[in-house]
C-alpha cells in the first residue's frame, strides 16, 4: 500500500511509452511527465537519509509541499477573519486598506462576540469634543534634556537594515519624512538607506554598539558623538532586551555582512556581528545611569532613552531607585511587549519569555508613579499594536507614546509569510536577495506607509473626540472597559491595582509586585537582594 503511488507513475510511463508509437506528441509528453515523476519516487524509495520517503515515496513530497506552504495555505483558506497567528486576517486588512487609503468602513455591525470574557472597549462620551487636527505631538525630554524632540504619539519600532531589505528601510524612512514621525533604526545602526530621505529617526544602540564601536567591539564616544550630532538623529534609545527574545542576543554571520551593512555598523565586510546578550559599558543599575548622562552630554542634550521587554520585576525596580539615588533619569522608556517578534527568535523565547506589553506597560507606569518620577519620564508601548484602539488601550494603560513594527511591515506588502529569517521573503520586505527586494518599489510604498499612519491618527483623533477628550494622552484606566465574566464588567481602573504618586517613598505599597519584590531591589546591583 504504502509504494502504490510509485507503482502507479511506473505503469502509467510504460503506458505513456506504448502510446507514443501511436500517438507520438501526446503520448512522448506523458511518458516524459510520469517518467520523471516515477524517477524521483525511485530515488526517494533507495535513499537512506528520510524514512518517510523511503516509506512513502512520491506521496510523501505532497506531506513536505503542503508543510512548506502551511502558513499561507492556513491564512488564506483555513482561518476566519478573527484567528491571531499572529496576525489575523481582519487585523492586516485594516492595515492595507488604510494604507492604500481605501475607506475603512464596515457595513452590518461587528464581528467579533460582545459578550465573550476578555472583551475590551472604550467608553464614549455624551460630550464629544472636536479637534482641529489629528497631528498630536508629545514632548520627550526631561529637564536635563537640552534639544527635546516632539514626537508624534505613533512612530516605527525598531527594525534594523539587514533584517529589512534596503528598499524597505528606504520605504519607512521616506514614509517618515512626508508623514512627519519617527522612525527607529534598530541596533543595526544607521544606514545609507536611512539617510537617503531624511526622515527624522530615532537611533537604537544595542549591546555590539554598531555604528559607534571600536573594531576591538567596544563602545566609541568619539564615534557616537559623531552620529548623533547629525540633525537627522532626533533621539538615543538603549536598548537593554527585545520582546522577540528578551535577554538572548545574536549573531549576523559574516556570510551575510555586505557592504552596506559593514559600512552601518562600523564591522568588516563577511565578519560576524555579534550582539551579546548584555551591555559591557555597565553592570548595575547606577552604571547604567552614567551611561545615559553620558550620552546625553555626548549627543549635546538630546533625548537618551532604554528598551526592554520587563523580566525580573526587582530589576526594573533597581533600576527606578537608581534613578532615585543619582537624580539621573531616562528622558523616555521604551517597554516591549513579548508579544513583539519582527525579528526571528526560537521558539521558547517567542512564546514563553518576558513580560506581555500589558503587564509590563503597568509595572513601568506604576513604579515611576509611586517613586514621584513619572512626569520626568515618558513611556512608550510597544508589541503587537496595529488598530487606534490598540494605541487607546496602551494610552489608557498609562502610555505617552506607542512604537509599532510589523504594521509598518504591512504598510509595506509583507502578507505574513513567515519566512522572514530565511532570506525567501516573497514580498522584498526581510531579505537581501535583489531579485526579491526589487519588486517592492520605493516610489509607490513610501506613500502607502505615509497613508497608514494618517489615517491611523484620523482614527485615533475620532476615537479621542468620542470619548470627550482633547489628547491621547487623556485616556485612563477608566476608560478601559474590560469583560471579566458573562455577568460582570470591570474598568481598567478596577481591575488592575494602581500605585497613588508618592507612594512607594512613602512605604505604602499595597501592589502584590511591589510588596513582594520591592525591598529586595538595590540600586548598586541588577541581583535579587536577600
Amino acid at each position: 500500500m504504502r509504494y502504490i503511488p510509485l507503482f502507479v507513475f511506473v505503469a502509467l510511463t510504460l503506458a505513456s511509452v506504448a502510446l507514443a508509437v501511436w500517438f507520438p506528441l501526446w503520448g512522448g509528453l506523458g511518458a516524459g511527465v510520469f517518467g520523471v515523476i516515477a524517477a524521483i519516487g525511485l530515488h526517494d524509495r533507495l535513499q537512506t537519509r528520510r524514512a518517510v520517503l523511503r516509506n512513502y515515496p512520491i506521496s510523501a513530497r505532497l506531506r513536505f509541499l503542503f508543510e512548506h506552504f502551511r502558513p499561507e495555505i492556513r491564512q488564506y483558506f483555513l482561518e476566519s477573519d478573527h484567528d491571531e497567528t499572529p496576525y489575523s486576517r481582519e487585523q492586516r486588512a485594516l492595515v492595507y486598506r488604510r494604507a492604500k487609503g481605501i475607506e475603512g468602513l464596515r457595513p452590518f455591525g461587528t464581528l467579533r462576540n460582545v459578550n465573550e470574557i476578555g472583551h475590551e472597549w472604550i467608553n464614549h462620551s455624551m460630550a464629544p469634543t472636536h479637534l482641529d487636527s489629528h497631528d498630536f505631538r508629545v514632548t520627550i525630554g526631561g529637564p536635563d534634556c537640552a534639544q527635546p524632540y516632539a514626537a508624534s504619539p505613533l512612530n516605527i519600532s525598531g527594525m534594523s537594515y539587514g533584517a529589512l531589505s534596503p528598499n524597505a528601510i528606504e520605504s519607512l524612512n521616506w514614509g517618515a519624512k512626508l508623514g512627519g514621525f519617527a522612525h527607529t533604526t534598530g541596533e543595526g545602526s544607521i544606514s545609507r538607506f536611512h539617510r537617503k530621505h531624511g526622515g527624522d529617526l530615532i537611533w537604537q544602540v544595542g549591546s555590539g554598539y554598531f555604528g559607534c564601536r571600536t573594531p576591538q567591539g567596544a563602545f566609541d564616544p568619539a564615534k557616537f558623538a559623531e552620529t548623533a550630532a547629525d540633525p537627522q538623529v532626533r533621539m538615543i534609545e538603549i536598548k537593554l532586551s527585545q520582546g522577540a527574545k528578551p535577554g538572548h542576543g545574536g549573531i549576523l554571520p559574516g556570510a551575510k555582512v555586505t557592504e552596506a551593512i559593514a559600512e552601518a555598523r562600523g564591522v568588516a565586510v563577511g565578519e560576524d556581528c555579534v550582539s551579546p546578550p548584555g551591555h559591557a559599558e555597565f553592570s548595575t543599575p547606577e552604571g547604567l545611569c552614567a551611561f545615559i548622562a553620558r550620552l546625553r552630554d555626548l549627543a549635546r542634550g538630546k533625548p537618551i532613552g532604554i528598551k526592554l521587554c520587563v523580566g525580573h520585576p526587582w530589576e526594573f525596580f533597581a533600576m527606578a531607585k537608581a534613578f532615585e539615588a543619582t537624580g539621573i533619569t531616562p528622558d523616555f522608556i521604551t517597554i516591549d511587549g513579548a508579544e513583539g517578534g519582527t525579528g526571528a527568535a526560537p521558539a521558547e523565547f517567542a512564546d514563553h519569555k518576558g513580560a506581555p506589553i500589558r503587564e509590563g506597560l503597568m509595572l513601568a507606569h506604576n513604579t515611576l508613579v509611586g517613586i514621584g518620577l513619572r512626569d520626568r519620564v515618558k513611556l512608550i508601548a510597544s508589541g503587537k499594536l496595529v488598530s487606534a484602539f490598540d494605541l487607546c488601550r496602551m494610552f489608557a494603560l498609562g502610555a505617552d507614546g506607542c512604537n509599532m513594527a510589523r504594521g509598518f511591515m504591512f504598510a509595506v506588502g509583507c502578507i505574513q509569510a513567515q519566512v522572514c529569517h530565511s532570506g525567501k521573503c516573497p514580498t522584498g520586505v526581510t531579505t537581501q536577495d535583489p531579485g526579491r527586494y526589487k519588486a517592492l518599489v520605493i516610489e509607490n510604498k513610501y506613500k502607502r506607509v505615509a497613508n497608514f499612519h494618517r489615517n491611523t491618527m484620523i482614527a485615533l483623533k475620532e476615537a479621542v473626540e468620542s470619548s470627550g477628550l482633547r489628547s491621547p494622552q487623556d485616556f485612563t484606566p477608566h476608560h478601559l472597559m474590560i469583560r471579566v465574566s458573562s455577568r460582570e464588567v470591570r474598568s481598567a481602573a478596577s481591575q488592575y491595582l494602581w500605585l497613588e504618586p508618592g507612594a512607594l517613598r512613602r512605604s505604602e505599597v499595597t501592589h502584590p509586585a511591589f510588596a513582594k519584590y520591592w525591598d529586595h531591589a538595590r540600586p548598586d546591583s541588577f541581583g535579587f537582594a536577600a
